[in-house]
């Protein structure tokens, strides 16, 4: 049997699901393109996150790529300008919480973004620099607990503005415009 593959970029407020059916109105990834039935995303982005997501008809493959050997890369926009001592916390893990307990994440790797990064303006604007500073870092991480990344920036005192995913293992956001999608053969995922 084939599967279809696809690589997009979720624009902010859409969820990364097909299906909603509580009443209020959200905007759904079927309404950015014709996807085959059966398709699902590979993880998540939440309703307020942009970026790489990956959709397949594959469920196998949804199971490699979500595993913890597979890499998942963040922009973030932080709150105030960031420092290389929080980055070194980051990178040692911090404490979040998780399902009402206290929960340490993993190591990962940390770094100051230094030139903002051309992702255009988002859909719905961010406030302005008159509310003070913000700044860029990467973080990679290779689990996925629920907002995780927003977690572990507050955590260090730099609360997340914005989050952008650019990479799940060896694929890259590049260019892709919101919204933007890609059906493809594979992902070739390296593990």
């Amino acid at each position: 049997m084939s599967h279809s593959h696809f690589i997009i970029h979720k624009p902010y407020g859409y969820l990364s699901q097909f299906i909603y059916e509580l009443k209020r109105k959200k905007k759904l990834l079927g309404e950015l393109y014709n996807f085959p039935i059966g398709t699902m995303a590979i993880g998540r982005l939440d309703e307020d996150s942009e970026g790489l997501l990956l959709l397949t008809t594959d469920g196998m493959m949804s199971e490699i790529i979500r595993s913890k050997k597979v890499d998942k890369e963040y922009y973030v926009q932080v709150d105030g300008i960031i420092h290389q001592e929080a980055i070194e916390q980051l990178q040692k893990g911090v404490e979040i919480g998780f399902n009402g307990t206290k929960y340490i994440t993993k190591p990962c790797i940390a770094f100051l973004i230094n030139e903002i990064p051309a992702f255009g303006t988002r859909g719905k604007k961010i406030r302005d620099e008159r509310h003070g500073p913000t700044s860029w870092a990467s973080i990679t991480v290779n689990e996925g607990k629920f907002r995780q990344v927003r977690k572990m920036t507050a955590a260090v005192g730099f609360p997340t503005l914005r989050l952008v995913r650019v990479r799940i293992g060896n694929v890259h956001l590049n260019d892709l415009k919101a919204g933007e999608v890609i059906e493809v053969e594979n992902f070739q995922i390296e593990i």
